[in-house]
């Protein structure tokens, strides 16, 4: 039987009352790095659900037109989507700038069109887990889950944090951990030992974009963290516990009090899978972690050259090479070790990138990547890479293969996965 062939999608903006049209003739265009084209066909999918539509102000929807195969500017305000968690941007918007456009909120952009009655985004599903879909789930059954939380835990601080990430920022792990199921974060850090130039917790009061959500302002205690796994272990039969979260700093720089709550929890029995979301900045923590029953980490990071992690991250304190050893470190004592690794389209999927991530993943055994979405401002973040040679883009579909052929151990993914009750 003949497979079925994919529409090429129209052309989506807005006019200055935020109604989105299709334009009647111009196609849909998207972004990789520098380079505009008309995305092909493997490089988008249906709009999935739960996914967010953005208003790109100061900013001009541009197309193809399929005739004469010239880019025309249309009158209007661009449109971007936000994929549902899960789903991994091959693309990204395309537009023109006026001259005041401001800069966007940290977000990821992708380029949505219309055809055959859908929005379509460049995206690909990279992980078939639902546990950040609340699609079908009604908000006051999550509501009802934070105010049970603090009924149950009434003097625990972290406990109160938590339930305003689900009430008050829609926090999908804060939410999950409402419902009881999934995935419970537990942020500890205050500070931060890098200065990322897309921190969605914290950014210098001169900065032209705010922070998404807000920095925890207190340090959890071991009794506070303990009661919180406990507790959640008895609502999921598979918990996960994660440090380092997007309302925090680094956890790693308070590493000691990581190691005295994941003794205690595991001394008394504690079950499930304990996870640390990392910049991996302090090698020396991962011994006493690890032997404590940590038996995960996720380090995250937007590039293996350390010029191209130097200019986003900003480090202080420690350098590029710390990372990396810090994973060869945690693969050296029996952790699972996965990259959280901040796809950008245009840069990520170039061959000097593939290259530095696969000759790491090759001598350490790494074993995971979650392809999450860079979230910033895309001209931003092109502005900052000026400087340095990446050459064409390969496309996110060849990209995943070039890895898996290079490293076929390797498992994708978008969230932390259960490992057990080790």
């Amino acid at each position: 039987m003949a497979t079925k062939k994919k529409p090429r999608p129209l052309l989506v903006f807005a006019d200055k009352d935020g109604q989105i049209y299709d334009h009647p003739e111009l196609e849909m265009m998207c972004r990789r790095g520098d380079e505009l084209a008309q995305p092909r066909p493997d490089e988008y999918i249906p709009l999935p659900p739960d996914s967010e539509f953005f208003l790109l102000p100061g900013r001009y929807p541009i197309g193809l037109d399929p005739e004469t195969g010239e880019v025309e500017e249309v009158d209007g305000i661009a449109v971007a989507a936000f994929a549902c968690p899960g789903h991994t941007l091959t693309g990204l918007a395309a537009y023109s700038n006026s001259e005041d456009a401001p800069v966007l909120p940290m977000f990821a952009y992708g380029a949505v069109g219309y055809a055959n009655g859908k929005f379509w985004i460049t995206a690909k599903v990279v992980d078939e887990d639902k546990r950040q879909v609340f699609t079908r789930i009604p908000r006051k059954k999550i509501d009802s889950g934070a105010q049970r939380l603090m009924k149950d835990m009434p003097d625990n601080r972290l406990v109160r944090h938590l339930a305003g990430c689900a009430l008050t920022y829609g926090c999908p792990a804060a939410k999950n951990f409402a419902l009881g199921r999934f995935e419970a974060p537990l942020p500890t850090a205050r500070t931060c030992n890098a200065r990322c130039i897309g921190c969605i917790s914290e950014q210098p009061e001169e900065s032209e974009f705010p922070s998404t959500q807000e920095r925890i302002k207190f340090t959890p205690t071991v009794d506070e963290l303990t009661e919180i796994m406990h507790y959640h272990a008895k609502r999921e039969s598979k918990p996960i516990f994660s440090f380092g979260q997007g309302c925090e700093g680094e956890p790693l720089t308070e590493h000691v009090l990581l190691t005295e709550a994941i003794r205690k929890y595991r001394s008394e029995a504690g079950k499930g899978t304990i996870n640390i979301n990392t910049n991996g900045s302090i090698t020396e923590s991962m011994e006493p972690l690890a032997n404590a029953g940590l038996n995960s980490i996720r380090v995250s990071l937007n590039s293996l050259r350390e010029p191209i992690y130097n200019t986003y991250y900003r480090p202080k304190g420690y350098k590029f090479d710390d990372v990396v050893a810090t994973i060869f470190k945690a693969k050296e004592l029996g952790l699972h070790v996965s990259l959280n690794y901040l796809f950008f389209p245009g840069i990520n999927d170039t061959e000097l990138e593939v290259e530095a991530l696969i000759e790491v993943a090759q001598k350490c055994k790494l074993d995971f990547i979650q392809l999450r979405n860079l979230n910033i401002d895309p001209d931003l973040y092109m502005e900052l890479m000026e400087p340095y040679d990446f050459g064409p883009g390969m496309g996110f579909a060849n990209f995943r293969k070039r890895i898996k052929t290079e490293c076929p151990w390797i498992g994708f993914g978008y969230f932390n996965p259960y490992l057990g009750d080790k």
